[in-house]
């Protein structure tokens, strides 16, 4: 991912039934394209948070079955 990172990302990845859950740190611009990152990438993900890059305050967060439906967060 090129450009400014506007967000930094706490995954949890993995599935506890079939071994043990991780957490991943990224950061990215386009929450629509990271998604899609995950599901190739870790397909047993379950959450993420998204931080504000300059102030690290949580804008929002986002589950395997809830979404985000816009590549930035919406307030």
């Amino acid at each position: 991912m090129r450009g400014e990172h506007k967000y930094r990302i706490l995954v949890k990845v993995g599935n506890l039934d079939s071994g043990p859950a991780d957490m991943k740190k990224y950061r990215t611009s386009n929450l629509l394209k990271f998604t899609e990152f995950l599901d190739k990438t870790w397909p047993t993900w379950k959450w993420f948070n998204v931080y504000d890059k300059k102030t690290d305050r949580q804008l929002g967060n986002f589950t395997n079955k809830d979404r985000p439906n816009n590549k930035y967060v919406e307030f």
